[in-house]
């Protein structure tokens, strides 16, 4: 195999385990029909328009990058694989156990921390399922963490400031990803020990790996179906897989996608930066 006939994979260098996932995912890929090489980027932003200009095959882009490229190429923006967790993802907002809120609706008057502004699950999903609710901005006092602007809240530490907030008193909930709250209750941590679930959001997707129409089936073909072969129960594709946060590969759900378009369009998010 040559150099030009390898697929170039973008992904955003989020956190420090993000190099070996890539070198492992290269390295299976090696010896099949379509092997591929990967390059970091900094922030999603240059990770999209990299997949718009051509200079990379493929994006392992988050829901917000998704839609930015899909409203960038008129629609016509493939998704052709997804993690298992990106099929089933949730908004949580959590609180106080204990407080007597539950439910959206309870939140009126209160404090709620939010993440940073291109967080699909800590930021822009839960403002459009509050006003979904009936609540808007007025009706309650946001405390907002900008964390790692760019990483479209990846690297979950939004969600933690936003957390952190309830623990120490100064908000009453915290809008955060279903994989934080789950990384920190398996893990024991004590700070959540008095927290608890006050509402939990519908199923959503997340991350996909994307590709423009001009990518023939030809080439992407061989590739998903290389992917979706990662099998749990081979020790060597299982250190992959739990560094990825998943069991298995998947096929995308876009009707998973539509709670976020819509607050993207509401909320006047740019299709751009």
């Amino acid at each position: 195999m040559t150099d030009r006939q390898e697929l170039l994979v973008g992904a955003v260098a989020y956190s420090a385990n993000v190099v070996p996932i890539w070198e492992g995912i290269r390295e299976y890929f090696a010896d099949s029909d379509a092997p591929m090489d990967f390059v970091l980027f900094s922030n999603y932003e240059r990770q999209v328009e990299a997949l718009l200009d051509g200079h990379i095959d493929l994006a392992w882009n988050t829901n917000v990058a998704w839609i930015r490229t899909l409203r960038r190429t008129g629609g016509t923006a493939r998704a052709l694989a997804t993690r298992d967790t990106d099929l089933v993802f949730q908004t949580l907002m959590v609180g106080r156990a204990g407080s007597g809120l539950d439910g959206l609706e309870d939140l009126r008057g209160r404090r709620v921390a939010l993440g940073s502004r291109d967080s699909g699950q800590a930021r822009i999903l839960p403002l459009h399922f509050l006003r979904r609710a009936g609540l808007d901005e007025s009706d309650m006092d946001l405390v907002i963490f900008d964390s790692d602007v760019g990483k479209h809240g990846d690297t979950g530490r939004s969600d933690l400031d936003a957390l952190r907030s309830v623990v120490d008193g100064d908000a009453d909930v915290a809008a955060i990803g279903v994989n934080t709250w789950q990384g920190l209750t398996a893990g024991g941590d004590a700070a959540v020990a008095d927290l608890a679930i006050v509402w939990e959001s519908e199923h959503y997707s997340h991350c996909n790996f994307s590709a423009l129409e001009s990518l023939g089936e030809e080439r992407s073909g061989p590739w998903v179906e290389h992917l979706l072969a990662m099998d749990w129960e081979n020790p060597t594709h299982r250190r992959i897989l739990e560094l990825e946060g998943l069991t298995a590969w998947k096929l995308p759900d876009l009707d998973g996608y539509r709670s976020l378009s819509e607050a993207m369009t509401e909320q006047g998010i740019s299709d751009r930066w």
